[in-house]
């Protein structure tokens, strides 16, 4: 239950719901005992007494509280809904609110479906518990009560016949719940990593194709779906196991009742109404324990699903507003990493170790290196996506720890390499920074970015709906829309992430020209493998496993035998064969 009084926040609000239906679950629960008194009166009273002229108006009494059932039913299953519906309402918001603040290191080992997952199908176990299994819960616990009174009134020896083997079926019950709760969490799990695989291959499915790995994936998925069906099956030999057994120990008390009913109304200890009544009662409490095998198992995965929620919930935020953050509406720019270094979770390497540099307002910096050497790391300490082990990034004069989240990244345009559009409109992305943006603004930011003639040339135009991930725009114009896009922030400083990296030299050399124009009083770091991207750079900080080897202008660069000369000197040569090639 430790895990329901975590979650009670998302419930307790909506408590008018859940005593409303707890109310007219009493009417119900009320009500139906009443069916096996009325039998009994019929049978004793009316029938053996041959008062026959009583039939029609018991007749006509049975209908109505069946019309009153009916209605009581009605109410006490939609303020069930409600109350359940309501809950996850919020408990949903919440997990999605959660997602969005936690930390990149959080989604650095998190999977996506496995996510998914958790907000879809573990919000609905817990939902359909809420709605459905308290009530049936307090369902049992009252019809249990109730009908034990009334068979103890009728005959209390009987009453002890009847429900001798009671104490076994609760331990066989409680031993069945120890056993399916650990079973049903791993058909969480095993139901997390389909998930996780399905949305994996749907979005590499291009890469799948190309390389004719439709079968290696079909195998893959079916090693998944495998261990899915593994956990269910698991579970299902548990059920079949321990439900039998508490149908025969239900069946052996009808078996007692009808041995020791029978003999006292043979002699006269018992009337034969009440004998029929008592067989009655006695099904409104086996079959509820038997039931709460089903209630146990609503509760198992719903206890399961609470724990996964909770998982998410409980995620510590490591990156959050110290206490009086300081706001600021417009940075100036200035950048300082004073002997910053970075350590990855999960990682025996320092990303960066020991990093200086200070960029003025309005200056360009350039950061060159081969794969892994910390040139995006840098950058992610700029924004605060992670937070250095040692040093201080600072942003005009101040640590960017001590910044309000919110005002500093508003302040920081960022282009990624891996340039992701959303499932809306080109004129919602570029506007995504910047919602109150003009339709003027978001035209001259598609411009300077070289996107506007490709985007003219769409049916709609700018109101154009794009597919997940921008599916049908060639990379090219996925990266020219998320530069637009970082443009139209107008962002004290810029980071350009190999920004042009998916379009050819020709529309590099024009995007170059107008962002000059852009990155005017705009502190810029720029990222690239293509030393034409930089070149005209005011600094270039040269990275190798995370240290900086070597700074300074392209033209100090080119004459000196280091890494650049160096990477210089594979690109000339590059250029030169294809000028070659292209010459013949």
């Amino acid at each position: 239950m430790n895990t329901f009084k975590k979650l009670k926040s998302f419930y307790l609000p909506f408590k008018q719901y859940f005593i409303c239906s707890l109310f007219f679950l009493v009417i119900v629960t009320c009500i139906t005992v009443v069916y096996p008194i009325i039998l009994q009166l019929t049978i004793d009273d009316v029938v053996r007494e041959g008062k026959y002229h009583w039939i029609p108006y018991l007749a006509i009494g049975f209908i109505l509280i069946m019309i009153l059932k009916g209605i009581a039913t009605y109410i006490q299953q939609y303020t069930g809904d409600l109350f359940g519906i309501s809950s996850v309402y919020q408990l949903r918001n919440s997990l999605y609110e959660k997602l969005q603040y936690l930390p990149f290191s959080y989604y650095d080992n998190a999977k996506t479906g496995d996510l998914m997952s958790r907000l879809t199908a573990d919000v609905e176990g817990f939902r359909f518990f809420l709605s459905y299994g308290f009530s049936e819960l307090l369902r049992f616990i009252l019809l249990i009560a109730v009908s034990i009174t009334i068979m103890c009134y009728y005959s209390v020896p009987l009453t002890i016949a009847s429900l001798i083997t009671l104490p076994f079926l609760v331990f066989v019950t409680f031993k069945f719940d120890k056993a399916v709760h650990p079973a049903f969490r791993l058909i969480r799990k095993s139901f997390g990593k389909l998930n996780t695989k399905v949305q994996e291959n749907i979005s590499g499915i291009n890469t799948v194709k190309s390389l004719s790995r439709e079968d290696f994936e079909v195998k893959t998925f079916n090693d998944f779906n495998g261990d899915y069906k593994e956990q269910y099956l698991f579970t299902s030999d548990i059920w079949s196991k321990y439900f039998p057994l508490m149908e025969f120990l239900g069946n052996c008390s009808v078996v007692f009742l009808i041995s020791y009913g029978g003999f006292l109304v043979i002699n006269n200890n018992l009337q034969l109404g009440e004998l029929v009544a008592f067989y009655s009662l006695l099904g409104y409490i086996i079959w509820p324990i038997m039931n709460l095998g089903f209630v146990i198992n609503q509760f198992s995965q719903a206890k399961a699903s609470g724990e996964r929620l909770l998982e998410i919930l409980e995620e510590d935020n490591i990156i959050e507003n110290r206490k009086k953050a300081v706001f600021t509406k417009r940075l100036n720019g200035t950048v300082e990493f004073k002997n910053v270094s970075l350590k990855y979770a999960m990682k025996e390497e320092d990303a960066l170790s020991h990093i200086n540099f200070k960029v003025s307002k309005g200056k360009v910096v350039g950061l060159i290196g081969g794969t892994g050497s910390g040139k995006t790391s840098i950058t992610q300490l700029l924004t605060r996506f992670y937070e250095a082990t040692e040093g201080e990034v600072k942003v005009d004069g101040i640590n960017v720890e001590q910044y309000d989240i919110h005002a500093l990244r508003s302040n920081i345009g960022v282009v990624s390499q891996e340039s992701f559009l959303f499932s809306s409109t080109i004129k919602s992305n570029i506007a995504y920074g910047k919602p109150d943006a003009t339709m003027e603004e978001i035209i001259a930011a598609s411009k300077r970015a070289q996107a506007h003639d490709f985007i003219m040339e769409l049916p709609d135009g700018y109101d154009t709906m794009l597919g997940e991930r921008g599916m049908g725009l060639s990379g090219g114009q996925k990266q020219r829309i998320a530069i637009a896009r970082a443009i139209c922030v107008n962002p004290s400083i810029l980071i350009l992430d190999d920004a042009t990296s998916a379009v050819d030299m020709e529309t590099e050399f024009i995007i170059q020209k107008e962002l000059k124009e852009v990155m005017k009083n705009k502190t810029t770091f720029i990222i690239a493998h293509r030393i034409s991207s930089i070149k005209h750079a005011d600094e270039i900080l040269v990275l190798e496993d995370g240290r900086i080897v070597e700074r300074g202008l392209h033209t100090e660069l080119i004459t000196q035998h280091g890494s650049y000369k160096r990477i210089y000197n594979i690109q000339f040569q590059d250029q030169q064969k294809v000028a070659e090639i292209q010459a013949q």
